[in-house]
């Protein structure tokens, strides 16, 4: 914790982006529960909460490559504040949602609001390596995805609350402002030559008008470290359950507990607590592992993440089912932590916009059709069997990367931010 706070205390830049993602990511979380809470209250269907999450779901995939791309030829600085502008006035539409017996309008407005959303979280995550110095780095990291945690949690109990207390209307005021006031944090960020722009070199004029040989490149740049790619696969293997989750946690508060909005909320909540308290573990371990024992805990992380989740869908008490989804999110968060702080320490700064990016279209991706899934299989099975199956596939993950660790797949990447020429990925911009 002392050095969560001598960070905050020092360094100015880091302080004002922490600032703007507590604000707006609470904000998210009132979004969230009032939406999916108001998809149900209209339909009483599954099916709606499976189309809300896949409008939100599609966009994400399709703006992802596009925002990688402008986040390495741009000030990084200028597309975040731009996202957080769009976003305020999508929000907004919201209101318009609340008293409407049908729902294409929540999914409109949803599609809308994930598509400007890369253009922010993979900026942030861009540009962390200039904002924070080579020894606050996995600090920031764990702080960074320990506060996108607690919010979940703070922001879910807190949405829950406010929805049955305020109504919707509230909820999508609070988010709307949310955003503006992370505007306003990263407009307050300063850069030593005034700018947070990737520092670029080799750019053509022909990949300027072709920009897909550009992100090409940052693809042909994830495949030569396999370390950096397998990482992305690991977000991968967790969405193929992690998509349906998303879908049941719902389920799960409004139709299987019968608790509504607050017990949405509380599910959520929990959650995110898990989360947080595996960002704590995590950030206390990090500097103490080994690169091979990084690697083992991976496998284990996972492990346990999947059979708490099983455990959870089976629970009948509640409290217990609380207890081991917040077990199951703690595991990914240690997992996740790691893995961000091996990202940030080994991407070359030109190529961050695209690494992120590019993680979260696979992940976005394969959550979509994990929703799909969990949103047809929803018409004819329980929610606590989905559960069972997510969880199992969620674990497969742990199986993928012992494997890889073990048949020597994963070696550790050369130096900090190693560069494109030391990479060998030059290759023929048209391949």
């Amino acid at each position: 914790m002392a050095g969560f706070l001598d960070l905050l205390r020092e360094n100015r830049n880091y302080r004002y982006t922490w600032a703007g993602q507590v604000v707006s990511e609470v904000g998210d979380h009132f979004n969230n529960i009032a939406v999916f809470s108001l998809a149900l209250q209209a339909t009483g269907s599954g099916l709606v909460v499976t189309g809300v999450m896949l409008a939100r779901a599609l966009p994400m995939i399709v703006s992802g490559p596009i925002a990688g791309v402008v986040l390495d030829r741009v000030d990084r600085r200028r597309i975040m504040i731009a996202s957080d502008l769009v976003r305020a006035i999508v929000a907004l539409g919201f209101i318009w949602c609340v008293g409407r017996p049908d729902t294409w309008l929540l999914y409109l407005l949803s599609a809308a609001l994930m598509f400007a959303s890369p253009f922010f979280t993979s900026g942030r995550a861009a540009i962390l390596p200039a904002i924070a110095t080579k020894d606050q780095l996995h600090t920031a990291s764990s702080l960074t995805q320990g506060t996108q945690w607690t919010t979940t949690a703070v922001g879910a109990f807190l949405g829950g609350t406010a929805v049955m207390q305020f109504g919707y209307k509230a909820a999508f005021v609070f988010n709307a402002l949310s955003f503006v006031v992370s505007a306003f944090c990263i407009w307050r960020l300063r850069a030593a030559d005034g700018r947070f722009r990737a520092e670029r070199t080799h750019l053509t004029e022909n990949q300027v008008v072709r920009p897909w040989h550009e992100y090409a490149e940052g693809l042909r740049y994830m495949r030569s470290s396999p370390l950096i790619l397998a990482i992305a696969l690991v977000g991968v293997g967790w969405a193929t359950g992690g998509g349906a989750a998303q879908i049941l946690f719902s389920l799960f508060g409004g139709l299987v507990f019968h608790r509504g909005a607050g017990g949405i909320g509380e599910i959520w909540g929990a959650a995110g607590l898990g989360l947080v308290l595996g960002a704590v573990v995590a950030h206390r371990i990090g500097p103490r592992l080994s690169f091979a024992n990084y690697k083992r805990s991976v496998s284990i992380c996972y492990v346990i993440h999947g059979g708490s989740y099983v455990i959870f869908s089976l629970m009948q008490n509640y409290g217990a089912a609380l207890f081991f989804i917040a077990l199951s999110r703690a595991a990914v968060a240690v997992s996740s932590v790691l893995n961000f702080s091996q990202l940030l320490r080994h991407v070359a700064g030109e190529y961050r916009g695209r690494v992120f990016a590019t993680s979260e279209t696979l992940v976005w991706s394969t959550m979509m059709l994990s929703m799909m899934g969990a949103g047809i299989a929803s018409q004819h099975h329980s929610p606590r069997e989905i559960g069972v199956v997510s969880g199992i596939l969620s674990s497969t993950t742990a199986l993928f990367w012992a494997w890889a660790n073990w048949t020597g797949r994963l070696p550790e990447p050369p130096g900090d931010g190693t560069g494109l020429a030391e990479m060998e990925v030059h290759g023929d911009p048209t391949v």
